[in-house]
């Protein structure tokens, strides 16, 4: 059998040594007139066969490092996951409030074959998501305005791309989600961290936004998320109106993360149960979702953006070079997403989140730890440790101590607040009403 030709690897006996370096002005040095560039500094081997093999760097050569803009911080929660797999392959019964990750919703029997779709996603499902804004706000979208992405990791990436430029200021709440401060970060955007706390119930407002501007300059933009990670505050329809309205007299981009919305736990006769979307008040202002989060969908990668006009035609040139298209069998399954029978079933899914999240609060006098956030949506409790920080130096060690003496993983909130975020901690009760019951069980039992 004849074998394929290459790669080929030289045999020991075979490889040269590297030349000895020429002695000055012999055979091999520099003739006249040639310079000394910095090629000429790094030795170059033979690759066997008299071809000039790649040269050979040194560990503290510039060229082998990373680049500053990828100096951002990991996602804590992502580490803390691989943690969690790791421990539970080898044999550990570790309960996880860490993620936030609702039950997967299952896929069609079988999937087409698929190919490329439009930059922006097909037009069925541009059609079904202006649909949902139509159904569940009704306010009517051009679906010429949405745009499928991969995720909204992927349409966070790509609006800020097209809406802002590096050393451009945007702001964000903090505690909030590290991505949007990371990501900004890394496309050179001054981020403009705005402390909040239970006075404005951890979301940002016009005054903590004109303190920002008095302190750091004009912004080129906010970013808010209702409900909102960690917390799970939310923007009644009096403050979302106040919002945009300072975003029009100081012509900032007001784009507001909505993710999160239909999980949401409203008093009965609460007018905007699903939450308000800024769709509802601004044509200019920038959503994003995702079938993550209401519909379970997180590993296919497959969210959408609302744009005001000016930016469809920027967002769809970075959307056709960063991605080509959203992933196509996504696509086709979240078509299924839009109807009645898919809606009463994930209604279902949220009240279960309902259940897990009252036994957190019936537990708050047995946790003993600080204020907490009110957790009007999403399926997170956010709190400082209190007490818990006399035993533990901060909220890191806290997660570790618990993680080994109780097998249970919750999130420092360091990873939302680099200020503050030492004293607390996020649960996540996505993982459903009996997880939540026994690590709450564990926790308190860690703690006596």
């Amino acid at each position: 059998m004849v074998k394929p030709a290459g790669p080929f690897k030289t045999p020991p006996s075979r490889r040269l040594p590297p030349p000895a370096a020429p002695a000055s002005g012999g055979a091999g040095s520099l003739g006249p007139g040639a310079s000394a560039g910095p090629e000429a500094a790094v030795p170059t081997t033979l690759d066997g066969q008299g071809s000039p093999a790649a040269p050979t760097r040194t560990a503290d050569d510039p060229g082998l490092r990373a680049s500053a803009r990828s100096g951002i911080p990991a996602f804590e929660v992502m580490r803390i996951t691989d943690e969690i797999a790791r421990r539970r392959a080898a044999g550990r019964d570790v309960v996880s409030l860490c993620a936030g990750e609702p039950g997967a919703r299952p896929a069609p029997g079988t999937l087409k074959p698929a190919g490329y779709t439009g930059p922006l996603g097909t037009g069925p499902l541009r059609e079904a998501i202006a649909g949902h804004y139509r159904s569940w706000y009704g306010v009517e979208v051009d679906p010429g305005t949405v745009a499928v992405t991969t995720g909204s990791s992927g349409a966070f990436q790509l609006v800020f791309l097209a809406a802002f430029d590096p050393g451009d200021r945007v702001a964000l709440a903090s505690p909030g989600y590290p991505a949007y401060r990371n990501i900004l970060a890394a496309l050179g955007v001054q981020v403009v961290e705005i402390p909040t706390g239970p006075e404005t119930r951890y979301q940002p407002t016009p005054a903590l936004l004109d303190a920002a501007v008095r302190a750091h300059g004009p912004l080129a933009g906010i970013v808010i998320a209702s409900p909102a990670n960690p917390t799970g505050t939310m923007l009644g329809r009096p403050e979302l109106e106040a919002l945009v309205e300072w975003c029009h007299i100081n012509r900032a981009r007001l784009i507001s993360d909505e993710i999160y919305h239909g999980i949401t736990f409203p008093e009965p006769g609460e007018p905007d149960p699903r939450g308000v979307s800024v769709r509802e008040l601004d044509t200019e202002a920038i959503v994003i979702n995702s079938f993550s989060k209401y519909w379970g969908m997180t590993g296919w990668r497959l969210g959408w953006a609302l744009l005001p006009t000016s930016l469809v035609a920027p967002f769809e040139a970075l959307a056709s070079n960063f991605a080509l298209s959203p992933p196509a069998p996504a696509q086709e399954l979240a078509l299924s997403a839009f109807t009645d029978e898919s809606y009463a079933q994930r209604d279902a899914v949220v009240k279960g989140f309902a259940r897990a999240r009252a036994l957190i609060l019936e537990a708050e006098p047995q946790l003993d730890w600080g204020i907490a956030a009110p957790s009007d949506g999403a399926f997170y409790y956010y709190s400082e440790l209190g007490p818990q920080l006399e035993r533990f130096p901060d909220s890191v060690a806290y997660a570790r101590a618990l993680l080994e003496g109780a097998d249970v993983a919750v999130v420092p909130g360091v990873d939302f607040d680099p200020v503050a975020g030492g004293r607390a901690v996020r649960l996540s009760y996505a993982a459903g009403e009996a997880a939540v019951a026994e690590a709450l069980e564990r926790i308190i039992r860690f703690q006596r």
